[in-house]
Parts: C-alpha cells; sequence; structure tokens
C-alpha cells in the first residue's frame, strides 16, 4: 500500500487459522479474544467461513473484523459442507502453516503455541488436536456421540495406513506445502477434513498428536447428524474406491436400487383394490417420491431444496425419471431383440435409466449453485 511516496508493510502472516461456522454468531468475538490470549507473538489471522447463517454471523464477523484486521469472513451462498468449507478457506489463505478449529470454541486454543512448536522443531507436515492421546480427553460427552465417534474411528481404519488415533478430529495444523500437495486429491465430502487429508496424501504424513479436553459447547449448532454420518460413509467409500465412483452418484444409485424395493412393496399392497397396471402406477409414483425426499435428503444435502423450490424440483425429477423408465425399457429391448440373456438386458437397461436420471436431475432438479 502506498502512503506519501512510502511502501507500508505490515508482517506477513505465519498462521491462518480457518473456523467453518454456521449460525456462531455469539461465538465470534469470545474466539477472537481467546486466540489473541493465545497467541501472543505469533503473526496470525482468522479466516471464518461462513455458509450463509441466517443469524447474522457473517455481519458479526465484519463488525469484529472493523477494529481487528486480523479477522476475515468468507461467506458462502447456496453452498453447504463442513470439508468444502474447510478447503476454501484453506486456499484463502497465503500463510505457511494453516490451523484448522471449530468456531463452537469445543477445541482448546491454547495448544495452538505448542503444536505450532512442534510442527516447526520436527519438520511436520500435520499437527492434531487429539481427544485420544496423552493428555487428551472426550470431556463431557454424551454416550450416543461416544459411541457413534469410536464407530467412526473404526471405520476409518479401511482407509488409513497410518496409525492416528483421532483421525476424526476437527482441530489441526498442517503445513502450506503438505495441503498444496493434497488439495486437487480431496473429495471435500462430509465433515472431516483431516481423514480426506491423510487418505488423499500422495505420501505418507509426518505427524504428531497433542492431547486436549474436548469443551462444552456454548452457542451454535451442532455439525454432527445421522445425515453427516452418512456423509462419512461416502467419504470413505470414495476413498477405498480411489475416486474410481464418484460418491454422489453412488448415493444416488443406491437410492435408487431402495426405489425398487419400494415399488414392490407398494405393488403387492395396491394390487388387490387397483389390479395391476393401477398398483404399479401407484408404486412407480411412489417409488420416485422417495427416491426424491431421500436424494434431496443425503445425496443433494448440499444443495437442497426448501419451500416453494420442493415442489418443483418434485415435478422435475417425476419428469426426469419417467423418461429415464422409457430409455430403460428401449434400451433393454433392444439388447434382448440382439440375442442377449433377459439377465443382461435388464441391467443395460437400468444402468441406462441411472445414468440418464443421474445427469439429468443434477442438471434441471438440483441445478449447481452459481
Amino acid at each position: 500500500m502506498m502512503h506519501g511516496g512510502a511502501i507500508l508493510r505490515r508482517e506477513a502472516v505465519e498462521l491462518t487459522i480457518v473456523a467453518p461456522c454456521f449460525n456462531e454468531r455469539a461465538n465470534v468475538g469470545p474466539l477472537v479474544e481467546r486466540l489473541s490470549a493465545a497467541l501472543q507473538g505469533v503473526e496470525w489471522e482468522i479466516i471464518f467461513v461462513d455458509d450463509d447463517s441466517p443469524d447474522g454471523t457473517s455481519d458479526e464477523i465484519r463488525g469484529v473484523a472493523q477494529s481487528d484486521r486480523r479477522v476475515r469472513v468468507l461467506q458462502r451462498i447456496g453452498r453447504r459442507g463442513l470439508s468444502s468449507a474447510v478447503i476454501e478457506g484453506l486456499l484463502a489463505s497465503s500463510a505457511p502453516y494453516l490451523a484448522v478449529i471449530d468456531a463452537d470454541m469445543q477445541h482448546d486454543e491454547t495448544i495452538l503455541p505448542r503444536m505450532l512448536a512442534a510442527m516447526k522443531s520436527e519438520r511436520l507436515d500435520i499437527v492434531i488436536g487429539s481427544r485420544f492421546t496423552d493428555g487428551g480427553s472426550v470431556g463431557n460427552f454424551e454416550k450416543r456421540r461416544q459411541s457413534m465417534s469410536n464407530l467412526a474411528t473404526w471405520a476409518s481404519r479401511l482407509v488409513l495406513k497410518q496409525d492416528v488415533k483421532d483421525p476424526m478430529s476437527g482441530f489441526f495444523l498442517v503445513t502450506r506445502a503438505a495441503f498444496d500437495e493434497s488439495v486437487r486429491r480431496l473429495s471435500g465430502q462430509g465433515f472431516k477434513i483431516l481423514l480426506d487429508l491423510f487418505a488423499s496424501a500422495p505420501r505418507p504424513l509426518r505427524f504428531r498428536e497433542v492431547g486436549y479436553t474436548f469443551r462444552e459447547r456454548t452457542a451454535g449448532e451442532t455439525k454432527l447428524d445421522s445425515v453427516v454420518l452418512f456423509e462419512y460413509g461416502t467419504l470413505l467409500l470414495d476413498k477405498f474406491f480411489g475416486g474410481a465412483i464418484p460418491p454422489r452418484f453412488a448415493l444416488f444409485a443406491a437410492i435408487g436400487a431402495s426405489g425398487v424395493v419400494t415399488h414392490l412393496v407398494v405393488l403387492r399392497m395396491m394390487m388387490g383394490w387397483f389390479g395391476f397396471t393401477g398398483a404399479n402406477a401407484i408404486a412407480a409414483i411412489s417409488a420416485m417420491t422417495t427416491n426424491f425426499f431421500l436424494n434431496n435428503l443425503l445425496t443433494y444435502s448440499d444443495q437442497r431444496l426448501r419451500g416453494g423450490k420442493l415442489l418443483k424440483g418434485l415435478l422435475s425429477f417425476y419428469a426426469v425419471c419417467s423418461v429415464g423408465a422409457i430409455a430403460n425399457v428401449g434400451i433393454a429391448s433392444t439388447v434382448f431383440r440382439n440375442d442377449y440373456s433377459w439377465w443382461l438386458s435388464a441391467i443395460a437397461g437400468i444402468l441406462v435409466g441411472v445414468v440418464w436420471n443421474y445427469a439429468m436431475s443434477s442438471t434441471f432438479t438440483w441445478k449447481p449453485k452459481r
């Protein structure tokens, strides 16, 4: 910046802290104050990545930023997702060291200097704030949440080749170099970016875990629910199969398979009242309807339709799937006429139908947000 012919410089930021948030207005000021106290002597900044919180979180961050230049906000409109929020926040930084911390203040910011010192002195790629190593504790975790966390940690062994005790941690430091090596391989699925980093790295990462006690939430909304756990499962599948099958397509196809069961159950129940033709029509509509709502909840959770858009999306999905059904029958009949077996012909029709439905519904029903 030029001022009176001179160039005014500020000290380069050494550490960027990325805090994904949603409805965390009450936590913004207190978190900045805690970081200020903990990071004396460190040139740091914090980037809050807010998924357009209705409680005015972004406005609160901008207000704090007016008096503290270390505070920035990245407000995302039309997009949701914790991992993708973290990735965008890290990409917005130029610092050599990058930290991820929740905005709900359940992570212990006082260990950040120790984590940073360990990273420098031991030339590490990642330093993890861990609940499951020496000095770590889950605090007053609910039994249900503890069981879910244990199950998710166990499942992570399917894709992790390194002995990470707390791969589910959302509190860690990573070097810019290590992040840049993996960023184009990241799936951005679900809510556990640390697991994604380890599973996507082109080489074994040098890491260390530093224990801390997990705190109780003070404000905001918990990010751990059944949908988040479902997204975690898609991340594991994506990494297990090496990205060969897009996770969203796999989910769409799995929900489509569940629709077959719905169709058969409804058909059996309705035949006595409406005959085969009428019952089959009801069963088809029932299957498409359940598929739509499941896809809206799970497959397209980051583009979820609400309000008036929900009905419009449902009608669009009916139209897409109706054309897909015609394509299914047409391809299957063509293959069968060419002397292929009935089951191979059926599979060919199903594959064409599911690819059509996925491609068209992704384009017209759940339109990508711009």
